[in-house]
């Protein structure tokens, strides 16, 4: 089992920025793929990024590509989301996951966190 904490949500205004961070606790996170997804109110789950176990794999949604950046420290069992130039059409909850492969797709994911809030003001 992993368990996975997300933490660094909170209200921005637009054009700001946030860092979100996910740790994991339980077998080898670091042997883990991971990934963070996001849900707005109304709306059905939708990838952000992923990065493999090692970093050297890494993909993003069309949508935040060149302003978002996922990394991660292994050795802090850790997962990161930078997220910078925040729109409002980036409120959601966010979710960070852990999967054995990098996938866009939730359903690879095992393990999930159980969300912090993103709200962007206009």
């Amino acid at each position: 089992q992993v368990q996975l904490v997300e933490s660094g949500g909170g209200l921005v205004q637009a054009g700001g920025s946030l860092r979100l961070s996910c740790a994991a606790s339980g077998r080898t996170f670091s042997s883990y793929a991971s990934g963070w997804f996001r849900q707005a109110p109304g709306k059905e789950r939708e990838f952000v990024a992923t990065i493999s176990w090692r970093g050297g794999s890494i993909n993003y949604a069309d949508s935040v590509k060149g302003r978002f950046t996922i990394s991660r420290d292994n050795a802090k069992n850790t997962v990161y989301l930078q997220m910078n130039s925040l729109k409002p059409e980036d409120t959601a909850v966010y979710y960070c996951a852990a999967a054995n492969r990098v996938s866009n797709y939730a359903r690879t994911y095992d393990y999930w966190g159980q969300g912090t809030q993103v709200t962007v003001s206009s």
